[in-house]
């Protein structure tokens, strides 16, 4: 059971866990070993020997340094927040530590000794296990720990080589953690938890059943430094708790690890984002002087083929390459290896780049981005870094040119220097030839339009595509485009390109630049005159025109257009038309210059009407009135006389007679039926005083009535005189005396029912 965790030898000196455990290498000589740490507990020490003792710990033996007793690092994992209480609070700060990562320290745990190596690096591993990887704790806190080198006997600082590898980040349970999820901690306390910090370090958290007595650990890690080969340096081990005491971390060191090696410098592979340039050669430096040492140079996978057996070796493929350099006289065999990958090759396009020249003197106006991808064969992965007068300004990559997308070449022909790199840095340069075009173009004939709105002012809409391109392009070769400019200049530098859809600016006349281009090369520069015809002619208003039943009538327009066509009779290409049938007709017409105009003829059907019927309100005075019926279809006025006539067909204030009434088409189509009617009313007042005027009461025409009754009485009811149509009237006499003058009242009653009331006024 106990195999399961690992085993601890605290009774070791400081010496023998340097150069017996962790150097324990004929390639450094180390010497005044020296460590401080736990002493207040008697035989117990807080720096001791490890061993895995057949667990799963990843080393199988080392150093460990913890900040207790050495054997509380034996598993399995107990958790104890309360752990380090027992320790003593006078155990020792280290001043270095604490410079370091600027942490008051206590129950620091140092190992320190000095080493000469025979080459220029040297590297060790290690583990940092804590009991802070607990709740949230790696959110606030951490023991600190580092590993302090620097020349021996100087005043120079400290290096700390426990970091995050390239960087300069202490290895700590707050940089090195996975994400605290909320919860609760002994105590009652809540807290939120934070993200987690570099989690492809942290290896894992343990349990009980783990080899060692802590929460969490991070993976195998490695400190490295270079150094100068056979100078002395100094190495300080140092742990310690941070501000208090509580939840021990250890620092575990791999046995024999620490090692003198040869530097050949970071790997350099795709992967790492930084491989060889295709083409490169790289040179490997030992940086170790010839007089004393031996060297081989391999590839990894052959050793047994010899490449080199200089101090520095050139590399010009791909491959892992090893040198092993042995100190001469010693049995001391120093080795170090670099992995080499190479870049794919940068594939390039030399290209040519042909602009417009509006003077003929050679010299124009460049965009020189539009060959970025043709350089680089349209290559996404590859950047254009640029384009440069010279070749040497494109490989040191200095003196770019500002502004290439408006380059002013310095002559005819000329080659400026496109710098292509790719992700890794690598670069080739690609040559761009700049010329002036040599291949005019005729100017085009005017581009003719009509006006086509209403109003005829020479402006419209040009279709640059369809109506302007294929007259430059027909007969030139394929693959010939046009972009079109308001200037010349502007179609040089390609600023504010038209529309293609193009409204004219100017009225009637306005000349623009086309921009021929082949590919990005410009072919010519060619103005286009455009030309806005307008055709207004003189009454062609649209019209409504009147035809009267069963007649005809002529529509026309004005001669001396160019062309006429007729909506309902195409093969008519006279000026007239002549129509049997309401309904709509047009003409359009054309100018010479072919543009038209179109003018509508609304014909409509007129008749003359027929009066059915005449609805009379009569017996009224002033509110006498007549509405005539008709049937007909056409403009009508209406007449009670045949002679004055107005526009509806009800009359009003009609006075009482007789009357003929008709109705006639104002579109000149005749006159309705004649229409006997009659307007009947009762006198208002009578004089019978015999001069022969009004001197009886009737009323007129009363024979055309139905048969009716009429009863006369005075103002007191009194009955005076009745009368039918066949009475010749009043004359104002009752019972054989003259009645006085008076206001006198009647009754009309009809055959029918109908009753009219009224009254009348006698005046002698």
């Amino acid at each position: 059971m106990n195999a399961q965790f690992i085993s601890i030898d605290d009774t070791r000196t400081p010496k023998n866990l340097i150069e017996n455990v962790l150097v324990n290498s004929s390639c450094a000589t180390t010497s005044n070993s020296t460590g401080s740490g736990d002493t207040f507990r008697p035989g117990k020490q807080s720096f001791a020997y490890f061993n895995s003792n057949g667990s799963s710990f990843p080393f199988s033996e080392g150093v460990v340094l913890v900040t207790s007793t050495a054997q509380s690092a034996i598993g399995p994992f107990v958790s104890d927040v309360n752990e380090g209480a027992s320790d003593s609070p006078q155990w020792g700060k280290d001043s270095d530590l604490e410079a370091i990562l600027g942490i008051n320290s206590l129950n620091t745990t140092v190992l320190e000794f000095d080493f000469i190596a025979y080459t220029s690096s040297l590297s060790f591993n290690y583990i940092f296990a804590s009991n802070e990887y607990q709740y949230n704790y790696p959110c606030q806190y951490s023991d600190g720990f580092a590993f302090l080198i620097k020349e021996a006997g100087t005043a120079d600082p400290y290096k700390n080589l426990a970091v995050l590898p390239n960087t300069s980040t202490p290895v700590s349970s707050i940089n090195i953690h996975p994400e605290i999820e909320p919860g609760t901690r002994p105590g009652g306390i809540n807290y939120t938890g934070c993200e987690a910090s570099n989690l492809s370090y942290f290896n894992g958290l343990n349990t009980n059943t783990s080899p060692v007595n802590y929460a969490g650990q991070t993976v195998v890690m490695t400190a490295q430094s270079t150094v100068t080969a056979g100078k002395k340096y100094h190495v300080k081990l140092v742990i310690g708790d941070a501000d208090v005491r509580y939840q021990n971390s250890a620092i575990f060191l791999e046995a024999g690890s620490f090692a003198s090696k040869i530097a050949l410098g970071e790997d350099r592979t795709i992967a790492s984002n930084n491989p060889a340039c295709f083409g490169e050669k790289i040179t490997l430096d030992s940086k170790l002087a010839a007089a004393n040492y031996t060297f081989k140079w391999y590839k990894k996978d052959n050793p047994a083929v010899i490449l080199g057996t200089n101090s520095t070796f050139e590399v010009t493929e791909a491959g892992n390459y090893k040198v092993e350099a042995t100190v001469k006289g010693t049995t001391c065999i120093l080795s170090g290896e670099i992995k080499v990958e190479y870049a794919p090759e940068i594939l390039s396009t030399n290209t040519s780049l042909l602009q417009c020249d509006d003077n003929a003197d050679g010299i124009s106006i460049f965009n020189l981005n539009k060959v970025d991808n043709i350089v680089k064969n349209n290559a996404s992965t590859i950047s254009n870094e640029g384009y440069y007068e010279t070749l040497a300004n494109a490989q040191n990559k200095t003196n770019r040119i500002a502004t290439p997308g408006n380059y002013i070449n310095k002559s005819n022909p000329q080659i400026v220097y496109a710098r292509l790199e790719n992700e890794f840095g690598c670069f080739k340069i690609a040559e761009v030839t700049l010329q002036i075009a040599n291949t005019p173009i005729a100017d085009p004939d005017p581009i003719h339009i009509c006006d086509g709105d209403e109003i005829q002012d020479g402006f419209y809409h040009f279709n640059l595509d369809t109506q302007v391109t294929p007259q430059i392009t027909t007969g030139l070769p394929s693959g010939l485009t046009a972009t079109y400019y308001l200037t010349a200049n502007n179609a040089l530098t390609e600023t504010n390109p038209l529309p293609n859809i193009f409204n004219n600016t100017t009225a009637f006349n306005q000349t623009i630049y086309a921009r021929v281009i082949n590919g990005p090369s410009c072919y010519d520069v060619v103005p286009v005159k455009l030309v806005v015809n307008t055709f207004d002619p003189p009454n062609f208003e649209d019209e409504s025109e009147y035809l009267c039943k069963n007649d005809q009538i002529t529509l026309s327009v004005d001669t001396g257009f160019s062309s006429y066509s007729w909506n309902t009779a195409p093969s008519n290409t006279s000026n007239s038309l002549i129509v049997t049938t309401a309904g709509n007709y047009s003409v359009t017409v054309k100018d010479a210059n072919g543009c038209e105009k179109t003018k509508t003829f609304k014909v409509i059907l007129s008749e003359p009407a027929t009066i059915t019927n005449a609805v009379i309100n009569d017996f009224s005075g002033n509110e006498n009135s007549v509405l005539l019926e008709y049937t007909g279809v056409g403009n009508y006025e209406f007449s009670l006389d045949g002679s004055i006539f107005q526009d509806e067909p009800l009359f009003t204030r009609v006075a009482s007679g007789t009357y003929y009434a008709v109705i006639r088409d104002k579109n000149g189509c005749g006159l309705s039926n004649s229409f006997i009617l009659y307007v009947l009313d009762y006198p208002r007042f009578f004089t019978p005083n015999g001069d022969g005027y009004n001197d009886v009461w009737v009323i007129e025409d009363s024979n055309l009535l139905p048969d009716y009754t009429i009863h006369i009485f005075d103002g007191y009811g009194k009955f005076l005189k009745q009368m039918n149509q066949n009475s010749s009237g009043w004359n104002g006499i009752f019972n054989g005396q003259n009645l006085p003058s008076d206001d006198y009242w009647f009754n009309l009653t009809f055959v029918n029912g109908k009753t009219v009331k009224g009254h009348f006024s006698l005046k002698r």
